[in-house]
């Protein structure tokens, strides 16, 4: 008779599989409960968690064939619960792990590549943007730099092929022409007066003195085109350029204009 009563407790005794499938269900319910009192929604608990939302949603309602092997199952719950202010150990241990080996060829198979979302497919379109472009820059560069080079070894072959003489001839030509630029002396004259004279003295366009100067008087101007001088008494102004002997403008009592312009000289 104690055998026989031995043998339908052992009967009555659910399954390990029926013992995580009841409290998964429990434990997922409170889950549930407490993240809708928080105001969270599932999405949010995939943000926070970093847990696919189908094995989040699997937790919730209890389905553990779309949930990987026990061992992990009480991992995802300590995640779960963590995250909605539990301690998460103390509420997954709560989950039977049994003594089952975990196997090789679980039930949590990976989604299709054909499942991945549009978004996923945005950012891998993003990347090979970016490393087409990157790549296109590169080659632009590279082709700019060999044409640089190219148009540099021509010069420099261009440059050999002249002889010693060549080069020393061209070399000469261009001091030549360097040095063949015409250079401006600047025009100065002076004035003395023997007798008080009225005189008007204009400087490259532009009227430096007009007046009469008393006799005995000496003055400079100096311009760098043209200067030019006029006086109503020709004879009364000794007048001398660029520091040369003076000589007399004219006849006394006449009218006399000089025009000088600056001399041109080659270095």
């Amino acid at each position: 008779m104690k055998w026989l009563k031995r043998k339908d407790e052992k009967l009555n005794k659910p399954s390990i599989e029926e013992e995580q499938t009841e409290k998964l269900t429990q434990l997922g319910n409170k889950l549930r409960i407490l993240r809708e009192e928080q105001g969270l929604s599932l999405d949010e608990i995939v943000g926070l968690t970093r847990i696919p939302r189908r094995l989040l949603h699997a937790i919730e309602v209890g389905d553990l064939n779309d949930l990987p092997e026990p061992i992990y199952i009480q991992g995802l719950i300590r995640q779960f619960a963590d995250t909605l202010g539990l301690k998460g150990a103390e509420f997954a241990s709560n989950f039977p792990v049994g003594s089952q080996p975990v196997s090789l060829q679980n039930r949590w198979k990976p989604k299709p590549i054909t499942e991945l979302r549009p978004v996923h497919l945005y950012l891998l379109y993003i990347f090979v943007i970016i490393c087409s472009v990157k790549g296109l820059s590169q080659l632009l560069n590279q082709a700019a730099l060999e044409a640089n080079s190219g148009q540099n070894v021509q010069q420099v072959q261009k440059n050999s092929d002249l002889t010693t003489d060549q080069l020393q001839a061209k070399n000469m030509e261009e001091i030549q022409i360097g040095s063949s630029t015409p250079e401006v002396q600047a025009v100065e004259i002076g004035v003395t007066l023997k007798s008080s004279s009225w005189i008007r003295v204009v400087a490259d366009g532009k009227t430096e003195f007009e007046g009469v100067l008393p006799k005995g008087t000496h003055r400079n101007w100096k311009a760098t085109e043209e200067l030019t001088v006029k006086t109503d008494n020709a004879g009364g102004v000794l007048m001398s350029v660029n520091q040369q002997q003076p000589k007399q403008m004219g006849q006394p009592g006449k009218a006399e204009e000089i025009r000088i312009a600056a001399a041109k000289i080659r270095s």
